[in-house]
């Protein structure tokens, strides 16, 4: 792997890596493998819209994403009242999509601190992905407090929609491992530090999943679920030589390929900088906040963003 040049370089490519990720895999959601390459097949892929999105706009993944960027900077760190609130008033304005279980944790009128707990209490299954989705941004804020803090964070965080521990610790490990990368480091070799911290309950599963010889065929749950999604992500970095290719392989594999892909791109960016990311993508990319309208947030603002959360 070829790592970008700078810090600032990294730190933006994780935030605008995963929003592209996102905005491009979006169209090929739910779709069969390989949906990607059939359309794309010179490997040139567009932010071509489709399945209810316009060309380069981005999905609650990225919308979700920017909520916790910016609860995090008008706070001054990690609130969680006020993000779930943030939370709350997206899920108010109508998105065109969001999560089953976020909408339903995010709705049942509980308190940010039961709202989860409950949920999981009483449907049993709250392993989504919907934690990972959203993490490029807190993974950026809290890359500089070291590793047990990154993935302390990342638990809490997780754990305000997601209560069933395994969302915890995989999205703890993913801020991690984007920590690495962000440092000029190689996040698949941060693995088994990254697992050292896991909960002993949650380890095995992981060490499965992230382990070099495993494969996306291996998953046996679909990539909705945490545990797949992070797997295909590692997978498609690891497999990948370039920005473009680990998007693209992410995206190859069907299913829910918009959170495989914006999961992807965080760690791709992470690794590859911004200037590896092709400017037919970011010049399209763009943010609509259902709850916050008329905003809209574009490449630049995501850049932004992704500085002051750094600082």
């Amino acid at each position: 792997m070829h790592e970008g040049e700078g810090e600032s370089d990294r730190v933006i490519g994780a935030v605008v890596g995963s929003a592209v990720g996102d905005a491009l895999g979006a169209p090929f959601e739910f779709g069969l493998a390989g949906g990607y390459t059939a359309r794309f097949p010179d490997g040139l892929g567009e932010l071509c819209g489709g399945g209810g999105w316009d060309p380069g706009e981005a999905t609650d993944d990225t919308q979700m994403a920017v909520l916790v960027a910016e609860s995090l900077l008008e706070r001054g760190g990690l609130d969680p009242a006020d993000m779930f609130g943030r939370f709350q008033r997206w899920a108010g304005g109508d998105p065109k999509d969001i999560g089953l279980q976020t909408e339903q944790v995010l709705t049942n009128g509980q308190p940010w601190d039961r709202a989860a707990a409950l949920h999981f209490q009483v449907d049993g299954r709250a392993a989504g992905n919907g934690s990972l989705m959203r993490a490029a941004t807190s993974a950026v804020y809290f890359a500089g407090a070291g590793r047990t803090a990154t993935m302390a964070a990342a638990r809490r965080i997780a754990a305000l929609t997601h209560g069933d521990r395994a969302a915890w610790e995989g999205t703890a490990v993913l801020h991690e491992l984007i920590r690495v990368a962000l440092d000029g480091g190689d996040p698949v070799g941060a693995v088994p530090d990254a697992l050292a911290e896991v909960h002993e309950d949650q380890r095995a599963r992981w060490a499965k999943v992230l382990a070099e010889e495993w494969h996306p065929d291996d998953a046996t749950e679909f990539n909705g679920a945490v545990w797949p999604c992070l797997g295909s992500a590692l997978w498609s970095l690891r497999t990948t030589s370039t920005f473009e290719a680990a998007v693209g392989a992410a995206i190859d594999l069907g299913g829910d390929t918009d959170t495989v892909a914006a999961v992807t791109g965080a760690l791709a960016g992470a690794v590859y900088g911004a200037t590896a990311i092709p400017e037919r993508w970011t010049a399209a990319l763009h943010v609509p906040l259902p709850g916050y309208s008329p905003r809209v947030l574009r490449t630049p603002d995501l850049a932004s963003l992704a500085e002051r959360l750094s600082l």
